[in-house]
């Protein structure tokens, strides 16, 4: 076991937070505990560190320690850890997700819909959400929601599992075929991983549609670029597919008319997929769904897609280092909180590293 006492990010109200020292927990059973490696910070934790998501249960109350998207290292075992096939020293992506393991949603592989969500009474875990979070220098998890990574895989990397697999359950949801045209809404992290995902599904083409210097990184990938800010998404879209339109889109961004513009842009028969929460939908074009059948997808999370990212990105069929830009202390978090929100030197993803000096 390591030290009595650590460092944690603590909020302690909206926009409020500090480093404090705190005790080192202890894994209860079927945990593990972890030596934390990388935090990476992403579009959830700003809602949540803003108090934005109050009203959602993230956080319950404060203080809280939030971070879902992390890797770190095994350093103890809870009681009966062991029989998961774990053991002190493997190395470890971590997620936000554990189900209780027996309502119908976790029987049927769609654990992130647990029937017991909130109760962790029945087992239920949703880190950096409402249960303890990653950005601290230890951090207790459930065996269901730490996924063993090999040696040809980087600590940092691994940061990006959590997101990286999100990206593909969003892919899978939308059906990607060989041959499709897939339009990604959005150059953020999300979309740059959605887009080399929907690449190595199959997708001929790959069009992704934003604005702002995280297009060249998009270009960088192979993918076809729409600057929005300069010509009409859908329309560009469907000039760069014979005038159909994408087969499947995908709306990372849910802001603005991104919602509307990823139903706009895809064809007949089409499919779409939202990772982003629409604010509002009231202008959405719900009649052309319905008269040109098209699917509309819901993305929460990602179901059982962990252990599929993990080697896709341990070949190099996902490039996670192309999105990590950034790197900082967790004594500077206020930076790298910063360096994200604003996206300073073209920042996309950030990682917070708490055993870092």
């Amino acid at each position: 076991m390591p030290d009595q006492s650590m460092e944690a990010l603590v909020l302690t109200g909206p926009n409020q937070f500090e480093i404090q020292t705190t005790d080192v927990p202890k894994p209860a059973a079927h945990e593990v505990l972890c030596k934390v490696h990388s935090v990476a910070i992403c579009g959830t934790d700003k809602e949540i560190i803003s108090g934005n998501f109050l009203k959602r249960g993230w956080p319950r109350g404060y203080p809280y320690t939030p971070g879902h998207e992390w890797s770190g290292e095994v350093v103890a075992l809870g009681a009966d850890s062991e029989g998961f096939g774990f053991a002190v020293g493997d190395r470890v992506a971590g997620t936000a997700h554990s189900g209780c393991g027996y309502c119908r949603m976790c029987t049927i592989g769609r654990y992130t819909l647990c029937e017991n969500y909130g109760n962790e009474d029945r087992n239920h875990r949703h880190y950096g959400h409402y249960s303890t979070g990653a950005l601290r220098q230890y951090h207790n998890s459930s065996v269901k929601s730490v996924f063993p990574i090999p040696d040809s895989m980087t600590l940092e990397q691994a940061a990006l599992v959590d997101a990286s697999s999100i990206a593909l359950h969003a892919v899978k949801r939308g059906k990607v075929m060989p041959g499709d045209s897939v339009a990604i809404v959005g150059p953020g992290a999300q979309g740059l991983l959605a887009a080399q995902c929907a690449a190595t599904m199959g997708a001929s083409q790959v069009i992704v549609v934003g604005r702002g210097p995280r297009l060249e990184t998009a270009a960088a990938l192979g993918a076809d670029i729409v600057d929005n800010s300069k010509v009409d998404g859908p329309q560009a879209v469907r000039d760069l597919t014979d005038g159909k339109g994408a087969h499947m889109t995908v709306d990372t961004a849910a802001r603005g008319t991104s919602t509307r513009d990823a139903i706009e842009m895809t064809r007949k028969g089409g499919r779409v997929a939202l990772i982003g929460v629409p604010l509002d939908a009231s202008e959405l074009p719900l009649g052309r769904l319905v008269i040109e059948e098209m699917d509309l997808y819901g993305v929460r999370a990602n179901p059982g897609t962990c252990a599929e990212i993990i080697p896709l990105i341990a070949a190099g069929k996902i490039d996670v280092d192309i999105v990590t830009t950034h790197r900082f202390p967790l004594k500077d978090f206020g930076l790298a909180y910063e360096t994200f929100t604003e996206r300073i030197d073209g920042a996309i993803k950030v990682l917070v590293q708490p055993n870092t000096v």
